[in-house]
């Protein structure tokens, strides 16, 4: 695989690994395989910005205000989501995704589209092989 992409053309943020080698999916999954980043990111990218009662409202209400005020925060610090002050008062927010966080729109899809074709709704929490509740 070649080593220049079209990340070429993004700043790359350092990230230190414990490993003996240095892994890119280890990485990749460090920084958004917190259980609420890829939804974010997801619904970011459907709706360019959303204000946080929007973003929790696409979410489905499954996560708390406190989780997703954290999730924003982290996506902030490793420049995927960004925050935008659109008034003052009274003071409202919108997030929506950096340069870094759009070019997610592959993987999430892609994910998207494996989770269709290998699963389907449950008719019940029991025959549920994953629990959404934590």
């Amino acid at each position: 695989m070649s080593e220049s992409t079209e990340s070429d053309e993004i700043d790359r943020l350092p990230v230190w690994s414990a490993q003996e080698d240095w892994c890119a999916v280890t990485i990749g999954m460090d920084v958004i395989g917190y259980k609420w980043h890829p939804v974010i990111i997801d619904r970011l990218l459907k709706h360019e910005s959303l204000r946080f009662n929007e973003l929790s409202r696409e979410i489905g209400g499954a996560i708390t205000n406190k989780v997703l005020s954290s999730s924003l925060e982290d996506l902030e610090e490793k420049d995927l989501a960004e925050r935008t002050v659109v008034n003052d008062k009274p003071v409202e927010v919108e997030y929506s995704l950096t340069e870094r966080g759009r070019s997610l729109a592959p993987v999430i899809e892609s994910l998207e589209t494996w989770a269709a074709n290998n699963f389907q709704p449950a008719e019940s929490k029991a025959e549920s092989i994953v629990d959404h509740e934590g």
